[in-house]
């Protein structure tokens, strides 16, 4: 195992994250993949994922990848970080889902009609701090296990300095995520995991992981890449003020493939 491949999977384990420096494959990948991106939000079909004002551009699945995470006739998605992810961790039995391309802009966030005061709050003071799969559902937004990803690979596709609305993640928080979920669902089967409401639960697993982890910003650059843990809290920062106005806004997309199911979601790598 070489030093830098080590020293990832150190990280992607205890801190629940892990960077990977300017790779010529990805490199190439990004040129190839970013006029479809650009595409994809100027696309009128898409205005809806417009948000937060129009500061956000929420884009689930607005890359037009296939299943190797090719985008038209451009090269596989293939790099040292998705080694590592099929090699070191073992990660190999999925195929690429299409790509959600995320876009901040200056002023990020800007309130919406449909969320309450707390909610804006929340978004501004924790980076809208979330766990992907538990969806918040129905009118008082209880929240149940509904998506199983595999993990999140977060892939820069413009340059940006690193006040423009990074990625943030609260290191060692998939552990406590872990520790409650796990609680949770003892003595349930896991094809029952969804019928759970874990509202309580979740909120409480949050306020730990705010009172005992390191919030962490992630800025990179295009051709670097940085992979998160499912279960470790997240979220993105505001806009700095003192931030560079870019013609694309802070672009980035994100690959989170699906795992075998909660079960694998809850307890693999």
């Amino acid at each position: 195992m070489g030093k830098l491949e080590a020293k990832c999977k150190a990280d992607f384990i205890e801190n629940g994250w892990c960077r990977f420096p300017l790779d010529p494959d990805l490199a190439a990948w990004v040129q190839h993949s970013l006029p479809a991106a650009r595409r994809a939000v100027a696309e009128t079909d898409n205005r809806h994922w417009f948000r937060c004002g129009g500061t956000w551009f929420v884009g689930v699945h607005a890359l037009p990848n296939d299943g190797h995470g090719a985008v038209g006739q451009g090269p596989r998605l293939q790099c040292a970080a998705v080694d590592f992810i099929t090699r070191t961790l073992g990660l190999n039995r999925f195929e690429w889902d299409r790509a959600q391309i995320s876009v901040c802009y200056p002023g990020y966030p800007q309130p919406m009609d449909t969320e309450s005061d707390a909610a804006y709050r929340f978004r501004l003071d924790r980076d809208s701090a979330h766990v992907d799969g538990l969806l918040a559902e129905g009118g008082e937004r209880r929240r149940h296990l509904r998506e199983h990803h595999a993990f999140i690979l977060g892939i820069p596709l413009v340059e940006t300095d690193d006040k423009a609305s990074p990625f943030v993640v609260w290191e060692g928080s998939h552990v406590i995520i872990k520790e409650v979920f796990r609680d949770s669902f003892e003595g349930i089967p896991a094809h029952s995991w969804c019928e759970v409401d874990i509202t309580n639960d979740y909120h409480a697993a949050r306020r730990q992981v705010f009172e005992s982890c390191r919030r962490i910003e992630i800025p990179a650059r295009p051709g670097e890449a940085y992979l998160v843990h499912r279960l470790a809290l997240h979220g993105v920062a505001p806009w700095r003020s003192s931030s560079t106005d870019y013609p694309d806004g802070r672009m980035i997309c994100y690959f989170r493939p699906e795992i075998g199911g909660p079960f694998d979601w809850l307890l693999a790598a």
